[in-house]
């Protein structure tokens, strides 16, 4: 995170087999794409739930087929997971300003126009 001071990044906890989590990928997608020139940096952290989430490949295949183009930590050992005190999948909008403060936090489905909102305000 210390690297990315100057952005507004955004990190989305996440798992292929997770409905909510897939649910929410479109729109993660679609904020990367769209903001991405204005300085905001998104980063996937695929957490399993399951022990065929583990698998790389499994990993890889579902980046490909919901066509996310930024960057995607495997969590296997739940390291990140673990130092962001995490305890909920889909959880997404963890916004971090510039400075590298986290300001805003959304766990779950919904609340896609305050994320975005939030999002625009970062960047100013």
């Amino acid at each position: 995170m210390a690297a990315l001071r100057g952005q507004v990044v955004m990190v989305d906890f996440w798992t292929y087999g997770c409905i909510n989590c897939v649910h929410t990928l479109p729109h993660v997608v679609q904020w990367h794409e769209k903001y991405r020139q204005r300085g905001l940096v998104v980063v996937g952290v695929h957490t399993p739930e399951f022990a065929n989430e583990h698998d790389t490949n499994n990993v890889r295949q579902a980046i490909r087929r919901h066509g996310i183009r930024y960057a995607v930590a495997q969590d296997n050992k739940f390291a990140t997971w673990n130092a962001w005190r995490n305890r909920y999948l889909a959880h997404r909008g963890n916004l971090a300003d510039r400075s590298g403060e986290l300001v805003y936090s959304h766990v779950g489905e919904g609340a896609y126009d305050e994320i975005e909102r939030t999002i625009q305000r970062l960047l100013g």
